[in-house]
């Protein structure tokens, strides 16, 4: 047997993980009440998870009900344990895995979309490609000088990311970006 792959003699010798990590979108509802964002995050950093991405705002005002979008990575294992620990937390009313309600609807990701602003500095020639790229992104000009503009762009986050890189030899200098907000496609709820 190989020494690599025998108990250290460790009462927390674990095996390897045979799944792979993946990335889920996890929705979450919640109380809109001072201190629930705070134990959700909490949750995550106690038990070392990470957190790719994260929104939140009131969406049902009448009911005070918030929605927290959730981007993490694990094996099939963690996510499920983290999704049972957040259904625990008491103002939380209902966890969903939007990328296996999905994968369950027979599609491959729930709709994901960011929006980002981009501020980048430049006159003549790099003035003009910026505004032809960002055209070409379909980025809207949000607000110009004679010297910057402020862009924003709505898509995937692959999307963002290609066009962040493709600003920074333009003269990219500031990236402020929302997060996802996603839901799954069909006529159910969350």
């Amino acid at each position: 047997m190989n020494a690599h792959l025998q108990p250290t003699g460790s009462a927390y010798f674990i095996s390897p993980e045979t799944a792979a990590a993946e990335s889920h979108t996890l929705s979450v509802l919640v109380d809109n009440e001072p201190g629930v964002l705070a134990r959700v995050i909490g949750l995550f950093s106690g038990r070392g998870y990470n957190i790719e991405s994260l929104t939140v705002s009131e969406t049902e005002h009448q009911a005070h009900l918030s929605r927290i979008t959730i981007v993490t990575r694990g094996t099939p294992h963690v996510l499920e344990q983290i999704k049972a620990q957040l259904e625990r937390i008491v103002p939380v009313h209902r966890v969903v895995d939007l990328t296996v309600r999905a994968r369950e609807l027979g599609q491959e990701r729930p709709i994901e979309r960011e929006v980002a602003l981009v501020k980048v500095v430049g006159t003549g020639e790099t003035r003009a490609e910026t505004l032809r790229l960002a055209d070409a992104f379909h980025a809207k000009v949000v607000d110009a000088t004679v010297d910057h503009f402020i862009l924003e762009i709505t898509g995937k986050s692959s999307k963002i990311d290609q066009f962040v890189s493709i600003m920074k030899p333009l003269g990219l200098i500031e990236v402020c970006r929302t997060g996802i907000a996603a839901m799954n496609r069909g006529q159910q709820g969350m």
